[in-house]
């Protein structure tokens, strides 16, 4: 075991594998990644307890966690986590997009499930020392679309049972080699309007990425599934009248006057970096961007008419994936029937690729250097 003190001030503990994945075996996983499916050899580990604060970082073998029976988190869900990639450039670099944005939204979620703050540096130095660990797992930047995804998480880890929060929480970081989100690539994906099943309700967790929200959205997703659809999309619960996000991306909508809508940030929205990203490269293609409240009404409408010329999901994980069909019960409407082209959802995914491929100039300032 090495210890590996770092420009924050922070020091991790290595422990590496004695018995490493062969690179023959890693060639293979990366010639077909899919996502999530496999994992590398390493993971970074730290604690919080109430008494002594963060302590305890370390790279340590991938494997499973022992958990008592009475762990808090199994019985109250108090857990948070995050999702971002890193991507290899040309000169075999490493890098990951805009990780303090991240780690921000990591904070808000910690303090929404009353979870200790993680400091900006802990989270982007726990992100370097496992890529530095297992830089054989991010595929070449020639790849296609392929890069290592990040899965940051804590949970409360204290054995106990009683609501209220933990006194002791675990940290941990691991990776996993991924493909497109959607194989298929830039197709069109159809969406259910869920009216019996809510994402979300004001002053709950929708603006924290916790498990609970995504628990929650299975049963919309499954409900979408049974009538053909590949998504579904969530409305406010206490109207069900205005468009939120689907599980786990959020919208835009590309107006025939030049607007890009997408919904305002309510409370009940998680705000997502590459919404965040697509409102601020917006004035490169000459789009005004506006947040606000989207009536479902004006969805079918607009799509109907004309009025809506492109709509899109955006993800860390998909990026950015048209929308063609949205059904509800007793109806459906098409705007690519119409004869529309996913030229803005292109150019804007074509876009974000080149940036975080390192394929041009990061004008923004968005990239951070991981190995």
């Amino acid at each position: 075991m090495t210890h590996a003190p770092t420009s924050t001030g922070l020091t991790f503990e290595v422990d590496t594998r004695e018995d490493p994945t062969p690179s023959e075996r890693i060639a293979q996983v990366l010639a077909n990644p899919g996502f999530g499916k496999t994992f590398t050899d390493h993971m970074v580990v730290a604690t919080w307890r109430a008494d002594a604060g963060w302590h305890g970082a370390r790279v340590q073998p991938y494997g499973p966690f022992s958990l008592d029976p009475a762990a808090a988190v199994l019985h109250y869900a108090q857990e948070i986590f995050e999702g971002m990639k890193a991507y290899r450039h040309a000169d075999g670099s490493i890098w990951t997009f805009r990780p303090e944005a991240n780690a921000a939204r990591f904070a808000r979620s910690a303090r929404r499930l009353a979870l200790p703050e993680l400091p900006e540096a802990y989270f982007i130095e726990s992100l370097r020392q496992l890529v530095a660990v297992d830089q054989e797992w991010v595929p070449a930047g020639d790849a296609g679309e392929k890069s290592l995804y990040l899965r940051p998480f804590m949970f409360a880890s204290e054995a106990f049972l009683g609501v209220r929060p933990a006194l002791e929480v675990t940290y941990a970081v691991i990776a996993s080699p991924a493909g497109p989100y959607f194989p298929r690539g830039l197709e069109p994906v159809s969406l259910w309007i869920s009216t019996h099943y809510a994402r979300a309700g004001e002053g709950g967790t929708g603006a924290a990425k916790c498990g609970g929200n995504y628990a929650s959205s299975l049963a919309g997703q499954l409900e979408g599934i049974q009538h053909g659809c590949d998504q579904a999309v969530f409305l406010d619960s206490s109207t069900q009248t205005y468009i939120e996000e689907l599980g786990g991306m959020n919208l835009f909508f590309v107006m025939r006057d030049g607007r890009i809508v997408t919904p305002e940030l309510t409370g009940t929205i998680l705000e997502g970096v590459t919404r965040s990203s697509i409102l601020a490269l917006a004035k490169e293609l000459d789009l005004e961007p506006e947040e606000r409240r989207i009536p479902i009404q004006e969805w079918k409408d607009g799509a109907a008419s004309g009025e809506i010329v492109e709509i899109f999901a955006c993800g860390t994980a998909a990026v950015v994936t048209p929308v063609g069909e949205l059904r509800w019960d007793g109806g459906s409407v098409d705007h690519r029937r119409q004869g529309h082209e996913d030229r803005y959802a292109a150019t804007i995914r074509r876009r974000l690729l080149d940036i975080q491929y390192g394929r041009v100039e990061d004008t923004f300032g968005w990239l951070t250097r991981l190995v």
